[in-house]
Order: structure tokens, then C-alpha cells, then sequence
């Protein structure tokens, strides 16, 4: 559902006494499905997907570097406070390698939306907008990107800890929770982690995909328009189409990243 999640952030408001493009998430999963079939589900998804394993592994690094600066000895228990920070210290890195992925995803889901062929594929849209606007084009909208992942990152992994805890069996070790309760936990993280994340996503999908110069003071012009013309509703839009791809993309992302870790536990224990 990527695709209706940018669709509807950045679909115009319909004219007076004409409906909306798109009346919902379902509505327009099933008009990109008649309209482009299942490749328009996954158009502009090469670059995210391409950044996916360096992002995750770059997350995951920022939150343990993160918590290891605020402990004072290896076994230190972090408060959740303190594990809110270290993961907006996550969130920091993971955004130079999520802003221009998503710039061309949303790029390429616009054009597939109106029909327009300006670009022919993630490669071809990165080159375009190195060309037209240098490094600055192709990281266009980072500062929104930072605004998103930040605070959505320290949710994250804040509400992942705590819910670990929460399910662990009295005088049992975290460590030894079981698959669905992990699976439990890191799809609900999933969830609050976008709770916090949507309205900054909103205003970032409209600004990326903005024309050079609509919005010459940033997000503030952006923010302005959107409460002045839609509302503050507006800031929740494809709330549907994230959470139901929340809690599954989560779920198993933090269930891969403890049966990795133990792994390399198991192979490697002084590491």
C-alpha cells in the first residue's frame, strides 16, 4: 500500500461540487490496480528498496550507539526516556539514506498518478534532478525527513523496550521472549512509531513533490496551506493504507533483528 499512502497525501483538494480523485485507501488500491495493474502498486519502490538493508543496519547501529552514550557501564539499564533518545539518535542517521529515496518514490508515484512520463525509472528521476538542482534536488525535503523520523524513531523503539518488558513472564530474561510476543511487539512499535510519523510525512510528500518554488519558506508554507484549505484532518491522510502495512512490516523487522542478533551471539560471543 506504499503507493496509496503517497496518492492520497498528495492529492489536490477537488473542486467545488466534484469528488475527490481518491475517496479512500481501498479506492485507490483498486483504481492503481485497474489503472496500472500490480507494477503501479510497486511503482518508485526500486530506490526505497534498494536502501532498505543499509537503512535498517544504520538504524539499528544509531539506536545501540545511542544507548551505549548514555550508559556508564555495559549493563546499565537505560530509563525509557533514555531509550527515547537513542532512538531519535536512530532516526538522525537512517534520514541521509531515506530522503532521496523518498524523493523519487513520491516523485514516480505523482507521475504514474497524472500520467506523466518525465521520468523513466528511479535511476533515470535521480539523474534529472541531480542535473536540474544538484544534491540539493535529489535531497530536497530532508529537513522534513528528520522532522519525520526523529521523533517517530525514539517512539519506536521507546514503545518496542517497554512492551518487551510488559511481556515478559515474570522471573523470565527479556532476552528469551518468544517469537509471537516479539512479533506482538514490534508490530504495535510499528503502529506508534507512524502514530508520531504521519503528519510530518503528509507535509514532506507535498513538499517533495511540490514545483520548484511553491513553498519558498519550507514546511511552514506547506503546513499553512494545508490547515487553511483541508484542515487539520488533512495532516492524517493515508493513516489507513500506513497502519495496516504497520504492524506485518514491523513485526517481522524486529523479529529478524533478534534471531539475528542471536545468532551472532551463537557464533560470535565476544563480539
Amino acid at each position: 500500500l506504499p503507493p496509496c499512502q503517497v496518492r492520497l497525501q498528495t492529492q489536490p483538494k477537488p473542486q467545488p461540487g466534484q469528488p475527490p480523485l481518491y475517496s479512500g485507501t481501498f479506492d485507490c488500491f483498486r483504481k492503481t490496480l485497474v489503472g496500472e495493474g500490480v507494477r503501479g502498486l510497486y511503482r518508485g519502490m526500486a530506490a526505497p528498496i534498494i536502501g532498505v538493508t543499509p537503512m535498517f543496519a544504520v538504524c539499528f547501529f544509531g539506536f545501540g550507539l545511542g544507548k551505549r552514550l548514555q550508559q556508564r557501564k555495559p549493563d546499565d539499564v537505560l530509563t525509557y526516556p533514555q531509550l527515547f533518545a537513542a532512538g531519535m539518535l536512530s532516526g538522525v542517521f537512517t534520514t541521509v539514506i531515506m530522503a532521496p529515496g523518498e524523493r523519487i518514490k513520491c516523485l514516480l508515484q505523482i507521475q504514474a498518478a497524472t500520467g506523466e512520463t518525465k521520468y523513466t525509472g528511479s535511476l533515470d528521476c535521480a539523474k534529472q534532478l541531480y542535473r536540474e538542482a544538484g544534491i540539493r534536488g535529489v535531497y530536497k525535503g530532508t529537513v522534513l525527513t528528520l522532522m519525520r523520523d526523529v521523533p517517530a524513531s525514539g517512539m519506536y523503539f521507546m514503545t518496542y523496550e517497554w512492551l518487551k518488558n510488559i511481556l515478559t513472564p515474570e522471573g523470565k530474561s527479556v532476552s528469551d521472549l518468544s517469537a509471537p510476543r516479539i512479533l506482538f511487539a514490534g508490530g504495535l512499535a510499528g503502529i506508534f512509531n507512524w502514530a508520531v510519523a504521519i503528519p510530518p510525512d503528509v507535509l514532506k510528500s507535498r513538499f517533495q513533490t511540490a514545483p520548484p518554488g511553491k513553498y519558498p519558506n519550507g514546511f511552514r508554507d506547506v503546513l499553512r496551506e494545508l490547515i487553511r484549505e483541508e484542515g487539520v484532518a488533512s495532516l492524517y491522510k493515508g493513516f489507513t493504507a500506513v497502519m495496516i502495512r504497520a504492524f506485518p512490516a514491523n513485526a517481522a523487522c524486529f523479529l529478524g533483528f533478534e534471531v539475528a542478533m542471536k545468532f551472532l551471539n551463537w557464533i560470535a560471543p565476544g563480539l
